[in-house]
């Protein structure tokens, strides 16, 4: 399944691009679904798949129900423990969401198309309406996140000792974990690893939306850092809303000249990689499906186009032994680059954005020596750990 993943600094009719975007996909002849938090201009959206025109279905996250649905599982499923403590149950009629419930029910509702009971439709196309560009690349993140976190708590091997839990409780003084938190835990990570791979997937791209100009400029520079740090590929920079080229009125020529200089700036940024589109303003906001299709013209997706088609980092050995573990960092600055050894895990931030890197085999047996930013390519360098490396003759 071809899925691509739109985002882009708020208020440049990201919304739009990604109907759009969908629109296009599902009259080439593909079965394509749409799925955004927001209202879809022109599209009807339900909390199940609802069909919006020929071969596009169209779904709109709720939050607030999911919300609502995982507390009020989570309190049936503890309901032995909440009974022992006297706690009063929640009422489903009083539960209000709480900060981040939106990102985890744009994660569940990804791992049902992925894997889970909309994937029996066929999909060939998942075109995803993200958040703003940096809270989409700390949604992106989260699966991986929170999986890591899953397995610092709650590490599957300690189930093996589920028999011996009535005498550990005895001698710890405290209950142990109960069988229905490590199971639970099991099945959020089944949902978070579909996800994750959904994410990583060679047929998944991002797709970047902006209205031209210098603050957008900026953030989508600062965006090709972000999104090679997590591995992810764009496969175009939609201009959104751009003015006609020429008019008689002083002030519309000005505001269109200024458009045309940051698209000449982004072509050169961009491409040859990345192609740019544009696509033209309407003069109001779309309202019927020919407004769509007018967009939907310059917002076809291109199957060609690689998500992660090989592991974006690779290593490079010196002459004194010493390992280079490299990374493209596009638009990075030095002093914005932290790096962090913490066991096998390599912590990295760059500038507001963050990842953790599981370090690969042979170098967990190194020590951290370096690090430098050349050409936009980040190298760690690792020297070989004598007390943990295989001797040689």
């Amino acid at each position: 399944m071809r899925t691509v993943l739109v985002t882009g600094p708020g208020g440049a009719g990201r919304t739009t691009v990604a109907a759009a975007t969908a629109l296009a996909s599902a009259r080439s002849g593909r079965r394509t679904l749409l799925v955004s938090a927001d209202a879809v201009p022109a599209l009807p959206s339900g909390a199940e798949p609802t069909e919006a025109a020929e071969r596009l279905e169209c779904v709109r996250v709720d939050s607030a129900a999911h919300f609502r649905g995982e507390l009020l599982d989570l309190q049936e499923r503890a309901s032995g423990v909440l009974d022992l403590l006297g706690a009063n149950r929640l009422d489903a009629e009083e539960l209000t969401e709480l900060p981040g419930s939106a990102q985890l029910a744009v994660l569940h509702t990804l791992r049902r198309a992925a894997e889970g009971d909309w994937a029996r439709h066929g999909y060939d196309v998942l075109v995803v309406d993200l958040p703003p560009l940096t809270d989409a690349l700390a949604l992106l993140a989260l699966p991986g996140q929170l999986r890591r976190y899953l397995r610092r708590l709650l590490p599957r091997e300690r189930q093996a000792a589920r028999a011996l839990r009535p005498v550990l409780a005895q001698l710890a003084g405290v209950p142990m974990p109960a069988r229905w938190l490590y199971e639970a835990a099991a099945r959020k990570d089944a949902e978070l690893a579909a996800v994750e791979a959904l994410i990583e997937d060679a047929a998944t791209t991002v797709r970047l939306v902006a209205e031209p100009g210098p603050a957008a400029g900026e953030a989508l520079s600062a965006a090709r850092t972000g999104l090679a740090l997590h591995g992810l590929s764009v496969d175009a920079v939609v201009a959104a809303r751009v003015l006609p080229r020429h008019s008689a009125d002083p002030w519309f020529a000005d505001l269109a000249a200024r458009q045309e200089k940051c698209l000449d700036h982004w072509h050169q940024e961009w491409e040859p990689g990345t192609p740019v589109r544009e696509t033209p303003h309407l003069g109001h906001e779309p309202r019927t499906v020919d407004d769509l299709a007018v967009l939907a013209e310059t917002c076809a997706t291109d199957d060609r186009s690689p998500g992660h088609a090989e592991d974006p980092w690779w290593t490079e050995r010196a002459d004194d032994g010493v390992i280079s573990w490299c990374l493209p960092l596009p638009g990075a600055v030095k002093e914005d680059l932290k790096l962090v050894r913490r066991g096998d895990e390599l912590l990295l931030t760059a500038g507001p954005f963050h990842r953790i890197v599981r370090l690969e085999s042979a170098l967990r047996r190194c020590t951290v020596s370096g690090a430098s930013l050349t050409d936009g390519v980040l190298r760690v360098r690792l020297t070989p750990d004598p007390a943990l490396w295989p001797r040689t003759r």
